[in-house]
């Protein structure tokens, strides 16, 4: 049953990152929490560290198939992406340390405020102007390291952060939920490096050490794949038509789930 769920996630999850930027965090984290509950309070340091490898496969994947056209407007962004870099890998290792419960919450609270952000701000869902009318603008390179320790150290991707501002930047949700991916990996990489080379936490017992590498679950990571993958493929080559304001709120949505999800589970 557990597999079978994965897999369904596994499909949401690819859905998720073509249309919204999320490469697994908001998706993957609750569900791998549910799965892995046996593992009591690790539960959710074992559910972000196995999000964040989900995210480095899914977001990779999606950039490769992303139209060159589209990627362009980040040319000139290598600062910010090693900036990215730099900060997923100082959350990443945050994670090892923190309180299983502090991360839990963590993810709950920013979830939230992000949410509460993109429903009462002006410029997300209420755009000034038709969503690309206006010059796109860049990134700040100087975001990189805050945006990638804070979503590494919760296991949301940089999506949560980097939509909403490329959004507020002039960007329609389509771009700028294609753009989130490359930023994602870039965050991603390290932080998914770092995970897998840790040891599991001592106090585990065996058997829910079963299928642990570090303290990513691959057994969860690959089911959840399976499913994300061939959507992403499928979905890059036929990509739906939504109305901007529709997928902006659909957004909004997604984020409400999640923390309600999340919530709800709490140690």
């Amino acid at each position: 049953m557990d597999l079978l769920v994965l897999l369904g996630v596994g499909l949401l999850t690819g859905t998720t990152t073509v249309l919204f930027g999320f490469g697994g965090g908001f998706v993957t984290v609750p569900v791998v929490v549910w799965a892995d509950s046996a593992l009591g309070g690790d539960a959710t340091r074992v559910a972000v560290a196995t999000s964040v490898v989900v995210m480095v496969v899914n977001a990779g994947f999606a950039t490769a198939v992303t139209p060159r056209r589209t990627l362009a407007a980040l040319r000139g962004g290598g600062p910010l992406l090693l900036l990215l870099a730099a900060g997923g890998a100082a959350g990443a290792f945050a994670t090892r340390l923190a309180p299983a419960a502090l991360t839990h919450w963590a993810f709950v609270a920013y979830t939230a405020v992000t949410l509460a952000d993109v429903l009462l701000r002006p410029g997300f869902l209420r755009p000034r102007g038709q969503a690309g009318s206006v010059p796109s603008r860049p990134l700040p390179a100087l975001v990189g390291a805050p945006v990638g320790a804070v979503a590494a150290f919760l296991g949301v991707g940089g999506s949560v952060m980097t939509v909403p501002a490329m959004r507020r930047a002039g960007h329609p949700m389509r771009v700028a939920a294609a753009l989130a991916n490359p930023l994602t990996l870039a965050l991603s990489l390290p932080a998914a490096t770092l995970h897998l080379a840790t040891a599991p936490a001592p106090a585990l017992p065996n058997s829910a050490l079963a299928g642990l590498v570090g303290l990513v679950d691959l057994r969860a990571a690959t089911a959840l794949l399976l499913g994300a993958l061939p959507v992403i493929a499928l979905l890059r080559r036929h990509p739906p038509r939504i109305p901007d304001r529709v997928h902006a709120w659909a957004y909004a949505g997604l984020l409400g789930v999640v923390v309600a999800a999340m919530a709800l589970s709490g140690p």
